[in-house]
């Protein structure tokens, strides 16, 4: 099938992470989520507490390994299950819960060193804030990522300083951008987070985060959407305060704006998210994974729009 969009094989208009993965290692790639049990400095007191409001007592690696047990075991039972859906691929050993540049860096150095020598490991992708990333780590990551594929997520969510004020992030967008340029100097990979539907921001604030992110021209983004789950500070504000939560087609729609003003060669690592199904209190519909994700193609083909377009021409 011929694609309207040069970094697809299929349907896809936008630069999908496995289209990228599969055409730079020539098979299926998947990440093995693993938590070696970082805290955060707004949960312990050190810049806040409670952490940001949406984040989940997991740390938002509700679907990571064990902290309790070893990462090694860690990563032989989260690959063989994942094994299950692909027989032939190679890993990625993601530290994905809480903020894993955030503790002793001794341990932290040890435990990336050791993941990236597990069988089949071609990559290692490390989540964490901007706040967090110091000459050390910088210069550790670009050792790291000789010769391998490497890069570190970091939680953005918004550029918009009164809500980051709000969801309790404790760090500015100043602070992000301080952070980036660290790893961007060493030519690091970095993949922006952002979540889409936090309280008390418009359309044009949500388009106006992912312009600017587009304007760092980040190796990837991550375009997440807001879930209220349960027992969490937002689940509180939500029951007390109800604000506006997206509906299907609001939201394919902003994906579809979002991925218009972005750089065609950003990878989009994700359009939406998942929340455990018993924690999850709003919106529902983002349990159907696969029906967000097709509403996105099918808005971007009534468009005949593809990623890019409009940060190609400057808008």
């Amino acid at each position: 099938m011929n694609s309207p969009f040069k970094y697809s094989d299929d349907n896809k208009r936008y630069y999908t992470f496995n289209y990228y993965l599969r055409h730079r290692f020539g098979k299926k790639v998947f990440k093995v989520s693993l938590d070696m049990g970082c805290g955060c400095p707004n949960r312990d007191g050190t810049k806040g507490v409670g952490g940001c409001i949406y984040c989940s007592e997991k740390r938002s690696g509700d679907f990571a390994g064990n902290p309790a047990e070893d990462i090694a075991l860690q990563f032989e039972k989260i690959r063989n299950m994942e094994l299950k859906k692909w027989d032939d691929a190679y890993y990625i050993a993601y530290f994905q819960a809480g903020t894993n540049t955030y503790g002793d860096f001794d341990k932290i150095k040890t435990a990336f060193e050791r993941a990236v020598r597990f069988e089949n490991v071609v990559g290692l992708s490390v989540a964490t804030r901007a706040d967090c990333i110091d000459q050390r780590f910088a210069d550790l990551f670009y050792e790291l990522s000789k010769g391998r594929y490497l890069t570190v997520e970091l939680g953005l969510q918004t550029v918009h300083d009164r809500t980051a004020r709000l969801i309790n992030r404790c760090h500015s967008f100043e602070d992000f951008l301080k952070g980036y340029k660290l790893l961007q100097d060493r030519g690091i990979n970095v993949c922006v987070h952002i979540i889409n539907g936090l309280p008390g921001e418009t359309k044009e604030m949500m388009l106006e985060t992912v312009r600017q992110v587009g304007l760092l021209r980040p190796h990837s983004v991550k375009l997440h959407l807001l879930h209220i789950l349960k027992n969490t500070p937002l689940a509180a504000l939500y029951e007390k305060e109800p604000f506006h939560v997206f509906s299907l087609e609001e939201y394919a729609s902003l994906i579809c704006d979002q991925l218009e003003i972005l750089p065609e060669d950003t990878v989009i690592q994700r359009i939406t998210g998942d929340g455990a199904k018993s924690d999850l209190i709003a919106p529902l519909w983002s349990l159907k994974k696969f029906c967000v994700m097709n509403e996105i193609d099918k808005e971007m083909l009534r468009r005949n729009t593809v990623q890019g377009r409009l940060f190609a021409i400057g808008k």
